[in-house]
């Protein structure tokens, strides 16, 4: 592999203090080259794990020689997988492409969550290769922060091993409006829980050696995205409102303040516009109120800003067009909407790749070169302090191999999944279930299931049944918009009925998995038992089913009685029904036998 150092520099020299080496790397770059930095598009991995040189195929519409030699971006966010070796190889052949620019700036490569259960290509990617955790909401669900330790520690190995240096999470919105379609990335709707988790997290991606074996982690969606009008998400036109009707603002904050303390380096607004508060009703990401004023100078944090996905242009996904969510800005051309994010406090743009838009506002005067010069410098330090100038650059592919995967990290996560089932009813001690039963199974693997039982095909011949369940959700119309679960959260009369004549045939177990907070009060009277999934295999859950395990899982909200209760709440306001079907922190333990 070349390095491309045709000349020793000062930046390049690894004994000196990083703030000299980003003076002297900033020096010798140009506007345009500066203007790079500010960008963070999505990339794929080319056929055969080579760099992606077709526009039409990638997600940006251009070739990955055209971003990082044509436009000089050197922060790319990692759409998709592939084998370990394939990833390390491809991230090897990426950074050797990087290295060959004039100044070879090292590439420094982001990823949403990609450890569980959830495919939404917008949020998070399924595990696939890696080692396969609960969701976030389990790790709520356990209270346990060693486990969550342990959990980022794991996914700090396993990134490394592949060449992923930038975590696009924790998610640390509060789960206060309960028909949000993000809450499946949160930690529940209490601040204090989800301020414990997020320490405990950003310490397991930091790990206890040299900052070079660290992953950095951008925390989100800044103020806290959870108090969405009617739950709808700011992805989308119609759920562009963050309302706080209870007056709880600062509450959303308490997670944020305490990963700052933590010593969180990277921040991402969310896309939501805040109606009815002091600050301007313009998304967060154009917001100086928000970014400047209370993000920087109150809560005085001075790492990286990342906007969110998508601010900017208009763009396709999946096939179909989608406007920049340039909320409250709709009507300023791109180079107002990026000048007006970057007086903001903004320092990158997630999801674009214009950097002639940055350069030209310099060259016109619009843009101060020492505006730019102070993105420029957070971003190439987070890249000396992260070593990839140094002997972080590349990757091994047989190490890759070997950690990603591998048995132990599995163990631990499987472990996690059993750990995180919450057991909410289990009124005549159906669980653990006893002996070898004739086992009916709805939604789960009949397979794993016989490791158990007698699987029967007619629920009328079994002793016992078990059935999984998905929170219910009203369907959207749009390819993309599909992955975010919005809308009702109770079954239609058709689904509900189908389930309870299954609950009045036999004894049957439901294990609901709860993205959101499912209204499930006739299905929680008429279960044998009643059990809450945050992610979890057949395994997993059969093992807790016949006593193998203990859940030992607690709410991280609160379930609803009915919709009624779930449209008397206010957004911002957590825990508020004073009557819920089962409140915030409930879980039953097995009893002794």
């Amino acid at each position: 592999m070349t390095t491309a150092r045709r000349h020793a520099a000062p930046y390049q020299d690894a004994a000196l203090p990083i703030p000299a080496r980003v003076a002297d790397l900033l020096g010798r770059m140009s506007v345009e080259e500066k203007a790079g930095l500010l960008f963070h598009p999505i990339i794929t991995i080319g056929e055969g794990g080579t760099l992606q040189q077709d526009p039409a195929a990638a997600p940006s519409q251009a070739s990955t020689d055209d971003l990082v030699a044509g436009r000089s971006i050197s922060h790319f966010n990692l759409l998709g997988a592939a084998g370990p070796r394939e990833m390390a190889q491809w991230h090897n052949r990426l950074q050797e492409r990087a290295a060959d620019t004039r100044l070879g700036i090292p590439v420094t490569l982001s990823t949403d969550p990609r450890h569980s259960f959830t495919d939404n290509p917008g949020t998070a990617m399924m595990a696939g290769p890696f080692s396969q955790w609960p969701e976030t909401l389990g790790l709520a669900a356990t209270s346990d922060t060693d486990l969550v330790r342990a959990y980022a520690d794991t996914v700090r190995r396993e990134y490394l091993a592949v060449g992923l240096r930038l975590a696009l999470h924790p998610q640390i919105d509060l789960a206060t409006e309960p028909r949000w379609s993000r809450i499946g990335g949160t930690f529940g709707e209490d601040a204090d829980l989800t301020s414990r988790i997020v320490t405990a997290y950003l310490q397991g991606l930091r790990g206890t050696g040299p900052e070079a074996d660290s992953v950095a982690a951008v925390v989100k969606h800044f103020p806290g995205g959870g108090p969405q009008k009617d739950g709808e998400d700011p992805h989308f036109p119609y759920g562009k409102e963050q309302v706080y009707p209870g007056g709880r603002f600062d509450y959303h904050l308490a997670p944020f303040e305490a990963a700052i303390a933590a010593g969180a380096t990277q921040m991402m607004p969310y896309y939501g516009v805040p109606v009815g508060t002091p600050y301007e009703e313009v998304a967060f990401g154009f917001n100086k109120g928000i970014i400047t004023d209370l993000l920087r100078g109150r809560l005085g944090f001075d790492g990286i800003v990342l906007a969110d996905w998508g601010l900017i242009t208009d763009s396709l996904i999946m096939g179909e067009p989608h406007e920049a969510r340039a909320w409250g800005v709709e009507h300023l051309d791109r180079h107002a909407r990026v000048l007006k994010a970057l007086d903001a406090g903004v320092d990158q743009f997630g999801g674009e790749s214009c950097p002639d838009l940055v350069a030209d506002l310099v060259h016109r005067g619009d843009l101060p070169a020492e505006r730019l010069d102070a993105s420029a410098a957070r971003l190439l330090t987070e890249k000396f302090r992260l070593g990839l100038f140094d002997e972080r650059r590349y990757v091994d592919p047989d190490l890759a191999e070997e950690i990603v995967g591998r048995a132990d990290l599995r163990a631990l996560g499987a472990r996690a999944q059993r750990a995180a089932l919450t057991l909410l009813t289990n009124p005549r001690g159906a669980l653990p279930a006893t002996g070898r039963p004739r086992l009916y199974v709805r939604g789960v693997d009949a397979h794993s299931a016989a490791a158990h039982a007698d699987v029967v095909t007619d629920p009328a011949e079994a002793d016992l049944a078990v059935l999984r369940l998905k929170t219910p959700f009203e369907p959207r119309p749009g390819r993309f918009e599909s992955f975010f679960h919005a809308g009702r959260l109770d079954f239609p009369d058709d689904e509900l009925k189908a389930i309870l004549d299954l609950l009045d045939t036999v004894p049957t177990v439901v294990a609901v998995h709860l993205e959101r907070p499912a209204v499930l009060p006739q299905i929680a009277e008429r279960a044998a038992a009643l059990l809450a999934d945050f992610g979890a295999s057949d395994e997993a859950l059969l093992d807790v089913v016949f006593g193998h395990a203990e859940p030992k899982g607690r709410l991280p909200f609160q379930l609803p009685r009915s919709m009624d209760d779930v449209r008397r709440g206010r957004p911002d306001v957590p825990q508020e029904s004073t009557d819920p079907l089962f409140p915030f922190g409930h879980g039953l333990a097995y009893d002794p036998r």
